[in-house]
């Protein structure tokens, strides 16, 4: 098989001799590489445009070639891979490192599975990458266009919004993390993309200039299958500014919901066992927690933080696996803190924006990859004509006006604010039940009721008890004399 990329002008190529060429292999920084890669069981084909071979290990199994267009000013290279077991890293670097080097990843066709990653987080920039998401594309489009800046920019091609499937999450504060040794997530093989997106979010305060960023994340792969297949699936709120928080709020509660109808329908009949978790939001969160609910009752907590930092997100393995069957709920709370802010915090991916996400590890895998919601966007719109009615405000409700402005005109009073809490409270969703190809599960999926919970589990009992020690019944006079010297 072979595959060809885009070609690139190199200007003032001189006439280079053999020996020349054979050094172009270690010195391919300003040079655009059309890579040829065939996954061979024997022998070269007898007849090769290549001019110049050169074997890349002992054993001989690893073959570059190359040859010179004058004409076109290019160089053209090939790979020879016998005995493909793995996969292939090949990269050219003017220093021998991978950092800024030229890569391009092969695998082969057959099943493999990962069993761990770690963050690699550029010398330097520790303080500015905030979290690193890997995505596999779906395997929908034999291509994705390539594409490098904001989330969020209308330049983005559309398709790659079906690069959704979650093959790895960091956030500062997280370690290196690894699979159970029955576990790994698996990628390639028939059926999978060769494609993957890399998110990088920053947080830069302080706006610093001139820095320039070459972070990732490392995976490490077996070629052995494990017992089970993971997958990873976000719980929560969908991102959108549907969901805010007022300002000045010491504590301020969003719930995003997987709701019964969705387990029902993607799960399979032995339901899923989570093993790991990591919660997620931006700067004001302070406490996060998912519970499962089952029968309207709530069994267990997933996971639970109440004493959260954004600054310390890591991935934690569950002391107990927790079992999730067709037909449970699943709630994810998170817990803000807007003391600091005069105007709406909404939701959003900018870091000054906030989330509330529970990225959960589990096995058998499956294809549900999102479940989350989102208030029904109608019902904001009636909250935003009743602030207008009561507070004799002029809150545009029409189409041009984005929902961030409209919250930047809400009055903060106590009647705003309280509304808006109940309103989250008791109005109808919009449920995202998402394949990794990003398409939902069929079904109906906006105005869907809250679950109803009838009954709840206790908050965390306080691990410091009060003091039993008695109080001294009145004031303690304590003399101060200054002793001689």
């Amino acid at each position: 098989m072979q595959t060809l990329g885009p070609r690139r002008r190199w200007p003032g190529l001189p006439c280079p001799s053999a020996r020349e060429a054979a050094s172009m292999y270690g010195t391919a920084v300003a040079v655009f590489l059309v890579i040829l890669v065939a996954a061979l069981q024997g022998s070269a084909p007898p007849e090769s445009p290549f001019t110049y071979h050169i074997p890349l290990n002992p054993e001989e199994t690893l073959e570059l070639s190359w040859n010179v267009n004058y004409t076109q000013e290019t160089v053209n290279f090939q790979l020879l891979v016998r005995k493909l077991q793995a996969g292939v890293l090949f990269g050219m670097s003017d220093r021998g490192e991978p950092e800024n080097a030229d890569l391009v990843v092969l695998w082969t066709d057959g099943d493999r599975a990962y069993f761990g990653y770690e963050p690699i987080v550029t010398a330097g920039n520790e303080a500015l990458v905030h979290h690193m998401e890997i995505f596999q594309c779906s395997a929908t489009y034999e291509s994705f266009p390539h594409f490098n800046g904001p989330c969020d920019s209308k330049m983005k091609p559309e398709r790659l919004s079906y690069c959704r499937h979650v093959l790895a999450a960091w956030a500062l504060g997280a370690k290196a993390f690894y699979y159970p040794e029955e576990v790994g997530l698996p990628f390639g093989g028939q059926g999978s993309s060769r494609y993957l997106r890399l998110e990088v979010h920053y947080h830069n305060p302080l706006n610093t200039q001139g820095r320039r960023d070459s972070s990732g994340i490392r995976l490490y792969y077996t070629r052995s299958l494990r017992r089970y297949d993971a997958g990873i699936m976000e719980l929560g709120l969908v991102y959108t500014p549907v969901m805010a928080i007022p300002p000045r709020e010491p504590a301020f509660t969003l719930t995003g919901y997987c709701t019964d109808k969705c387990t029902q329908l993607a799960l399979p009949p032995s339901g899923i066992h989570i093993f790991a978790s990591q919660l997620h939001t931006h700067l004001t969160g302070r406490q996060v927690v998912t519970v499962l609910a089952r029968d309207g009752q709530e069994r267990e907590v997933v996971n639970r933080d109440t004493h959260y930092s954004p600054h310390f997100q890591e991935i934690r393995m569950l002391k107990k696996v927790v079992t999730v069957h067709q037909g449970d709920v699943l709630i994810t709370s998170c817990t803000y803190n807007t003391e600091d802010r005069q105007l709406a915090t909404v939701g959003g991916f900018g870091i000054e924006e906030e989330m509330c996400v529970n990225y959960v590890h589990y096995y058998p895998q499956t294809q549900l990859e999102l479940c989350k919601s989102t208030m029904d966007a109608g019902f904001l719109q009636k909250y935003f004509h009743l602030v207008n009615s009561f507070d004799s405000m002029n809150i545009c409700t029409c189409p041009q006006t984005s929902i961030p402005q409209q919250f930047a005109s809400v009055p903060w009073n106590a009647f705003n604010r309280d509304v808006l809490k109940a309103l989250y409270g008791f109005a109808p969703i919009s449920m995202h039940c998402n394949k990794s190809s990003a398409v939902r599960f069929q079904g109906e999926w906006n105005l869907q009721p809250l679950p109803k919970i009838t009954s709840t589990l206790r908050g965390p009992a306080r691990h410091c008890p009060a003091s039993r020690a008695q109080r001294p019944s009145g004031p303690t006079v304590v003399n101060v004399t200054r002793g001689r010297g």
